[in-house]
């Protein structure tokens, strides 16, 4: 009798959304150090039988960097000047609306894949 893999579960989900987070912070910061680190932790996922069900958090992770972007940006889109008591400057924004509408719409589908997922291994059983 050959072992069953379980079915997706919330721990994997959420440890899949932080790989996923980490895959696309290392794509847009292009850092070599943050990308072995995540790559090694993708492949310790994905390896592990109970964690490769939950595979649809990298969705997520991906939605909640967007997200982060957003709220980074909030300010924008434009010029937005500013002034202390002793330093003033200038800093250009994006618009945050592409990247909060990406974000939730990344999240929702990650979510929803996974329940999606929940249900089926539940009907199996």
């Amino acid at each position: 009798m050959t072992p069953r893999a379980s079915g997706p579960t919330w721990t994997g989900f959420v440890l899949w959304v932080l790989a996923g987070a980490g895959l696309a912070l290392a794509t847009i910061s292009f850092s070599v150090l943050i990308l072995v680190a995540v790559a090694i932790g993708v492949v310790v996922l994905a390896t592990r039988r109970t964690f490769v069900p939950s595979m649809f958090g990298l969705v997520s992770g991906v939605g909640v960097l967007a997200l982060y972007v957003a709220f980074v940006q909030r300010r924008g889109p434009g010029t937005v000047c500013w002034q202390t008591a002793t330093a003033s400057g200038c800093d250009d924004y994006l618009n945050p609306w592409p990247w909060l509408v990406a974000g939730v719409a990344l999240i929702c589908i990650g979510v929803a894949a996974h329940i999606g997922q929940m249900r089926r291994a539940r009907e199996r059983v």
